[in-house]
């Protein structure tokens, strides 16, 4: 569905996108790199509103939010788009190339949460930033009905847009691809800054943050790497959890899958810094249960996607009362 854009300014023969750092300028019918916002008459519009390449209930663990609501289930929908080009993109036949779709109004997509008895709605699988006008239209009718709202995100959108989608969110898992500029740059079509800045502003807010980090043998997996990235969420708050996770070939890349002990490596040097790391992608359950920093006790069970809230109640710890950030 063709609908008007936010966040970009006219110059005397295009368009300036102003949604993300991109900020393409667009002459007329071009579209910007995220493939759904483009100049039509002088004016920006997006194709992309309403139009669901996915749909699916899918446990809050798999977002991966280990600590927002442990154990739910929530709709989990993303547009047939994104802004950022990655060389190892794990759902480049939805962001990166055109898909089917399926148009749902904002209230139909409530409905969906409220029928299948979802925590909410995931904005997730491809990326939610450049589905802007929809979510900001969607995410308050969830939360007057006291559902969640949930963003699965690269994080490369620019200050303005992502303060007004703040007070409307609930919950963020933001992709740090990698510590190193030129990373983004030549891996990912894009830059680190911004990514750390959202990362700066969402610690700054009330809504629950996680970080996941994909490990690339050769890439991004040096001791360094993780060292200054584990750094970095520090630097900003110890109880952020961590989800370190490895890689399997796709799209234009073709590396060996990370192995499950250079995961295990990683997460035995981001614990010295912080509270809750966690082990993804592999064969092992070792690093996926949850223990309270204070004490040890145990606080989340999980197998696989499923997880039990043993050690924990409104939040704290039961044993020693700890305040764990989680949320429930």
């Amino acid at each position: 569905m063709i609908h008007a854009a936010a966040y970009w300014e006219k110059t005397d023969a295009d368009v300036i996108c102003r949604l993300c750092p991109h900020e393409c300028r667009l002459s007329d019918s071009k579209p910007g790199i995220c493939g759904c916002r483009f100049n039509q008459n002088g004016e920006l519009v997006t194709d992309n509103y309403g139009e669901l390449v996915s749909l699916a209930v899918d446990p809050i663990e798999k977002k991966p939010l280990y600590h927002f609501y442990p154990g739910s289930g929530i709709l989990s929908t993303g547009c047939n788009c994104c802004n950022l080009g990655c060389l190892h993109c794990q759902n480049w036949t939805i962001s990166q190339e055109k898909s089917p779709t399926v148009f749902k109004t904002p209230l139909e997509l409530v409905e969906l949460a409220l029928r299948h008895k979802s925590l909410g709605v995931a904005f997730t699988y491809t990326e939610p930033m450049v589905w802007f006008e929809y979510i900001m239209d969607t995410a308050p009718l969830l939360r007057e009905r006291g559902l969640k709202v949930v963003l699965v995100t690269n994080g490369f959108i620019n200050p303005q847009p992502l303060a007004e989608l703040l007070p409307v969110t609930d919950a963020m898992n933001i992709d740090l691809k990698s510590i190193r500029p030129d990373f983004y740059t030549r891996i990912c079509k894009g830059m680190l800054e911004p990514v750390m800045e959202t990362i700066r502003c969402v610690a700054a807010s009330d809504v629950h943050m996680e970080i996941t980090n994909l490990l690339i043998p050769g890439r991004n997996d040096s001791d360094t790497d993780i060292e200054q990235l584990v750094e970095f969420v520090a630097s900003l708050s110890t109880m952020i959890p961590l989800h370190l996770s490895a890689y399997h070939p796709d799209y234009k890349m073709d590396e060996e899958p990370t192995s499950a002990e250079t995961v295990l490596r990683a997460r035995d040097l981001a614990r010295k810094r912080l509270s809750y790391v966690y082990a993804g992608n592999i064969r092992s359950e070792e690093g996926s249960d949850t223990a309270c920093p204070a004490c040890g006790n145990l606080l989340i069970r999980r197998t696989g996607f499923r997880a039990g809230a043993v050690g924990v109640a409104g939040g704290f710890c039961a044993r020693c009362h700890f305040a764990t950030g989680i949320r429930q």
